[in-house]
């Protein structure tokens, strides 16, 4: 029991003193607070475009494969034709 005790003393000193390096690391690199948050604003925008940009042409990717199968299973083939007509119908 008094082993166990040790090992977890031990094991959040460790963790502890991983944690100030980082954060020493972090604060050495990074002095102003004004950058760090603009940097992560930038970086925030370009990920939320980038998700959306991809998922647009995963679908547009699928539609079209799915597209080719029209004529080889009717069954699936007349829902997708639904589908690829609700997409191009002009509006």
């Amino acid at each position: 029991m008094i082993k166990k005790i040790v090992n977890k003393i031990q094991n959040d000193n460790d963790r502890g003193a991983r944690q100030g390096i980082l954060e020493d690391l972090f604060f050495d690199f990074y002095r102003n607070r004004r950058q760090v948050y603009f940097m992560n604003f930038i970086r925030g925008i370009f990920f939320g475009f980038g998700t959306v940009l991809g998922g647009t042409v995963l679908v547009a990717i699928i539609i079209g494969v799915l597209g080719q199968f029209v004529d080889w299973f009717p069954v699936i083939g007349d829902f997708i034709k639904q589908i690829i007509d609700a997409i191009q119908r002009p509006r």
